[in-house]
């Protein structure tokens, strides 16, 4: 009996389908991930690699060029996602649990760059990374002009927030510049060598106004979700467009690979001599690294645990592509697309919350960039061997993270606030022109703390909103509120935003009414 027992299952044993189990399975599981990081490792080994070779323009730009199309196609699908995202999500909240949740959101945000910006500090003056023999090396490429205040910095936000021009808001942004006041004693002036007078002047610089474009979606999400069943309509349109830029993303996100390692590629072998510059500025990017690090693996993960009380790790792990994509793109905008697939997809965060919180910290969260500016800072003031007392100190803690605030979400953006963080302390403006050849590679992983900042202010700000979220659901009988359940995937938005007792009639319903008239 007992091997004749044993026969049946051993047969029945070899013939169930195998599952994959260990690295097989990892490796299926993740395959996107692992493609994408074999793409960052050609990148960097075709540019090395090519180096030596001292390749002319136009093979650079052929090299570079499949990157460039990877960028604007992201670049392509941030404008609608963001309109789509924040529309449909402040829609499915009242403007009550909107009103909290941006209260949540925004004073996390100010929290870790306030956080941020002291780290940079402490960092900067306990690695001392600034050296005044690096000032003999280099050409100061900046002119003596008169640069940004942080006022003018703090007035050009409010400028942006409130657009005259929602179409222009698309593609401009209002920024403060410094021209010659026009004058009847010009021509006297010019003979006496007379130094022109500098006026403020409101001018527009191409770029995507998204401050303003935010502001704007959240009121009017907010006083569609206020319609009840006849602005239905309109958020199920915005819905829609989100769940296609969704899969749009989807389809580019196989492109990754070859992107990034061209975008990779091309930047290294766009720098003049790799070698001299990170031999004089090693400590600088160390000083960096070492911030940007030591907050994401140790400070996030503590503020995750604290919040939520589960592993840390697994929640960063899952972001591992949104990173790579950041990294690569030195853009968290760019990233954003990737950003919304991971949070609402493996991640099963609460899409009100993700569509809600991500597009305004893409413009608002800037941690990586209130380190940097930090720690730069720091760094120009101890090549001009300026003493930073408490004041000074003071100063750059407060500007850099008011700086970064207005930084936008676009590469080596911070370069320019950096000025301003100078400006406020009186130091040299011409030594910045140093930073700007390992801007490259500090942007990149500074822009990784941007990111992963937003993405848990969102999980910090879901675990606070739980209780309100669960009470929105169970008190509202309106058809535009959404299930708040967590495992919700982004690609059910539409049973998602109705009570889970009618989602299934109304659907039906939707498609009878619709389908006839079209």
């Amino acid at each position: 009996m007992g091997p004749g027992d044993r026969g049946p299952k051993t047969t029945e044993d070899r013939s169930a389908p195998v599952e994959p189990t260990g690295v097989k399975k990892w490796l299926i599981d993740n395959t996107l991930l692992v493609v994408t990081l074999g793409g960052v490792l050609i990148g960097i080994a075709v540019g090395f690699g090519l180096r030596p070779y001292h390749l002319g323009p136009d093979a650079l730009m052929i090299i570079s060029y499949p990157g460039e199309l990877f960028m604007r196609v992201l670049k392509l699908m941030i404008l609608p996602l963001i309109i789509a995202s924040l529309i449909a999500g402040s829609a499915s909240l009242n403007a009550k649990m909107s009103g909290k949740i941006a209260v949540r959101t925004l004073l996390y945000f100010v929290l870790t760059s306030m956080f941020n910006a002291f780290l940079g500090i402490v960092l900067a003056m306990l690695i001392h990374p600034g050296q005044p023999d690096l000032r003999d090396d280099h050409i100061g490429l900046i002119q003596n002009k008169r640069d940004h205040s942080i006022l003018d910095s703090l007035l050009d936000i409010g400028r942006n927030i409130f657009p005259d021009n929602i179409v222009q808001a698309a593609f401009q942004q209002a920024h403060t510049v410094y021209a010659e006041a026009p004058s009847m004693f010009l021509k006297n002036a010019t003979e006496n060598d007379t130094v022109p007078t500098l006026v403020r002047v409101i001018s527009y610089r191409a770029g995507t106004n998204t401050l303003g474009l935010v502001f704007f979606c959240l009121i009017f999400g907010s006083l569609l979700g206020t319609l009840g069943p006849k602005g239905q309509v309109v958020v199920d349109f915005f819905q829609a467009i989100f769940e296609v830029i969704m899969k749009m993303v989807t389809g580019v996100m196989w492109f990754t690979p070859v992107g990034v390692s061209s975008v990779i590629a091309g930047k290294i072998l766009g720098v003049s001599n790799v070698a001299q510059v990170m031999s004089q500025l090693a400590w600088f990017i160390a000083t960096v690294t070492v911030g940007v690090f030591l907050y994401q693996l140790i400070v996030m993960q503590a503020i995750y645990f604290v919040f939520l009380r589960k592993n840390p790790y697994k929640f960063y792990w899952g972001l591992s592509q949104a990173m790579l994509t950041a990294a690569a793109t030195a853009s968290t905008a760019a990233a954003l697309p990737v950003t919304f697939r991971s949070m609402e997809g493996p991640l099963r965060i609460d899409p009100r919350i993700t569509r809600f919180v991500l597009p305004i910290g893409c413009n608002i969260n800037m941690d990586g960039t209130a380190l940097f500016l930090a720690v730069a800072s720091v760094f120009v003031c101890q090549m001009n061997n300026m003493h930073l007392g408490f004041a000074q100190l003071a100063t750059i803690f407060l500007t850099s993270t008011a700086a970064s605030v207005s930084s936008a979400s676009v590469p080596s953006a911070a370069m320019v606030l950096l000025l301003v963080v100078l400006a406020a302390v009186d130091a040299p403006a011409h030594d910045v022109s140093l930073l700007f050849a390992v801007d490259w590679l500090v942007d990149r992983i500074r822009t990784t703390n941007n990111m992963l900042g937003d993405c848990y202010a969102a999980v910090v700000v879901e675990h606070l909103s739980k209780n309100e979220l669960m009470a929105c659901d169970a008190a509202s009988m309106e058809p535009a509120v959404a299930n708040g359940s967590l495992p919700t995937p982004n690609t059910e938005i539409e049973e998602g935003t109705r009570s889970p007792k009618k989602s299934l009639v109304s659907d039906d319903t939707i498609i009878d009414m619709h389908l006839p008239n079209s």
